[in-house]
């Protein structure tokens, strides 16, 4: 899956403020911070007026013959790369809780903070979309009740949240503006809309805002969703070989002509009332003290037991964010600096050191974020699972291409600065990160090349975080899941003793000996590999029963029994399997054709609810 390489986004925020100045001539980028941690913190602008100088003086610098680095149509045409994408920050697992009574939420990172999904259970019901319809079913009948076609056309994969009588549907958005003065269709943006499953499901509220979705977290009945955009300018395409100074000069101009409110987001609402429309307000617009300007990132908030959507409230930061990781009283954003290198010729490359910004918010009941602190940290992370808050300290886990290892480091909040206090390096020389898991003090960090290290950490002292104990295998796991106390199960590949892998592999790792985790059992399937490897929202594990199930690309799934060893219940046919959920008595699994109700005891089909 591409990695978008980013170019610097905005959040919009209310913080003290501290600008810079702009000059004539296009300046060098503001040079990356140096140290570990603590060295950036937000500030904000002194005035709008010299928040648009600022974002021009830092758009100039940085533009190449092609436009802005971080443009998503550019990255679409132009790169790709990187472990993991938008699909892991997405994914993740309920980890320290059996599921509520009587059905199973989506797999998430924590509990208390909700993600988006393909499908969503109260208990009573299913609400699933596929093909841009959201379909309710009853789960006591196992019949279809209701539906609602959204009307969004084609785009890709639709997410929903779900809390009382409501459903928040994301609708992603295919292109963040037009790149160049070309027949390209002005995109629709990212479409946030409401739905009132009361009765009749129907749209009771549709918000559309400017860029790209990055991710949403759900706590209670408040929402949170993290879009980035990009301004608004259209750069000349030229199809005849110019001199790329001449392009980039062009570029630089066309920046000086660009009307101010091209910065800022836009938005509109729409509900029974009318349309609304606005965008982010020049005042709350933030940034790091290390910068490079350009697009926005914006943490909307929405409250749903409200009838209709509102503004979202945005809060926002001149700063890029491609990572989202949550509890139910902080949120955290990271954002790497790979858009820095010179992809393209001509464009400016600084040197800069492979590091991640880190942002920390805080949430409280339905109000929007607010900032606590910022820092940065060597290396880039695999995805959300690579953070972790525990007792009021964040554990980061990175692999670093300039010392070719991996590391876990411990931050606290002080002063507005998230300070390094501790680090366990020294992970996987030669290797990268495969999967991280944090439970409670303890830290788990797989990486590979050749043969799969699982290395056990103590946690406990946040200044002496340790690597306590290894385990070299065959293989890999590209996701960890507690099953239970001092028990993980890994998702992940065989492989030979080359690393050439050999097909889909489970493993039942003991970690109650922190010195010596060992493996107790392993299930593996010759030529197959599994979507949970990537995005864990397709896993399920329904502690009550020890049922773990496997989606098996174009295979159906695996239902696997978990206890001190691994064993085959059953191989579900039901080919594109996409989720697995439990209610009552009964396994309900979804595919792009329809529902699939089976006996939780016998895997016996029950019954077929088909959504096409």
């Amino acid at each position: 899956m591409s990695h978008r390489l980013l170019f610097c986004a905005v959040l919009a925020l209310a913080v003290p403020l501290a600008g810079c100045t702009a000059s004539k001539k296009p300046p060098a980028a503001p040079p990356p911070s140096a140290g570990v941690g603590g060295a950036m913190r937000l500030v904000a602008f002194d005035s709008c007026e010299q928040l648009f100088a600022d974002l021009r003086k830092a758009a100039k610098a940085n533009v190449g013959p092609y436009g802005l680095p971080g443009n998503q149509m550019m990255d679409r045409f132009a790169m790709s790369g990187g472990a993991r994408s938008m699909a892991d920050a997405a994914g993740a697992e309920a980890q320290r809780a059996a599921p509520a009574p009587g059905f199973s939420g989506t797999n998430v990172h924590e509990q208390g903070a909700d993600e988006p999904d393909l499908i969503k259970t109260d208990g009573r019901r299913i609400v699933t979309i596929s093909e841009g319809v959201l379909r309710v079913i009853d789960t006591a009948t196992r019949k279809q009740t209701g539906e609602v076609d959204l009307d969004v056309g084609p785009v890709g994969d639709l997410q929903l949240l779900l809390t009382g009588d409501s459903a928040l549907v994301l609708v992603p958005s295919i292109y963040n503006h037009p790149l160049f003065d070309a027949p390209f269709p002005v995109d629709q943006g990212v479409r946030i809309l409401l739905v009132n499953l009361t009765g009749k499901p129907s749209v009771v509220s549709r918000y559309t805002g400017e860029g790209s979705l990055v991710d949403a977290r759900m706590t209670g009945g408040t929402a949170r969703i993290v879009l980035r955009s990009s301004p608004r300018i259209a750069f000349p395409l030229s199809y005849r070989k110019v001199d790329e100074k001449k392009l980039i000069a062009g570029n630089r101009a066309v920046i000086d002509k660009t009307p101010d409110a091209a910065w800022l987001p836009q938005w509109s609402v729409t509900d029974s009332s009318g349309t609304t429309r606005g965008e982010t307000d020049c005042r709350r617009v933030s940034r790091p003290t290390d910068f490079s300007g350009g697009a926005m990132v914006s943490i909307l908030t929405f409250d749903l037991t409200r009838p209709t959507l509102g503004s979202g409230d945005p809060v926002a930061v001149v700063a890029d964010g491609d990572t989202v990781y949550a509890t139910p009283d902080s949120l955290y954003l990271a954002n790497d600096d790979r858009w820095r290198y010179d992809l393209f010729p001509g464009r400016v490359a600084n040197r800069v050191r492979q590091q991640t910004e880190l942002f920390k918010f805080a949430l409280a009941g339905n109000q929007p974020p607010v900032y606590r602190a910022s820092g940065t940290v060597p290396g880039y992370l695999l995805n959300q699972y690579a953070m972790s808050e525990w007792d009021s300290h964040l554990r980061v886990a990175t692999t670093d291409p300039a010392t070719d290892r991996s590391a876990v480091r411990v931050f606290a909040e002080r002063d507005g600065k998230l300070v390094q206090t501790g680090i366990a390096d020294g992970l996987g020389k030669g290797e990268r990160i495969y999967s991280v898991r944090f439970v409670g003090a303890r830290g788990y960090v797989v990486t590979f090349k050749q043969t799969d290290p699982l290395y056990s950490l103590d946690l406990r002292d946040p200044a002496k975080p340790a690597v306590t104990g290894e385990l070299k295998i065959t293989g890999y796991s590209a996701h960890l899941q507690p099953v239970g106390e001092n028990r993980l199960v890994g998702i992940g590949q065989e492989a030979d003793a080359n690393g050439r892998t050999q097909g889909l592999q489970v493993s039942l790792f003991d970690v109650a000996d922190p010195a010596h985790p060992k493996r107790l059992a392993q299930y593996h399937l010759p030529q197959a590999y599994s979507n949970a490897e990537y995005d864990p929202h397709a896993l399920l594990w329904w502690p009550t029963t020890q049922l773990l199930v496997v989606p098996v690309e174009s295979r159906g799934a695996l239902a696997l029994r978990v206890t001190d060893d691994i064993t085959l219940a059953d191989q579900l046919d039901q080919p594109e399997l996409l989720r697995s959920l439990v209610v009552g008595t009964e396994l309900w699994t979804l595919s792009q054709t329809g529902l699939r109700a089976s006996d939780l005891s016998t895997m016996d089909q029950l019954a077929w609810v088909p959504l096409s």
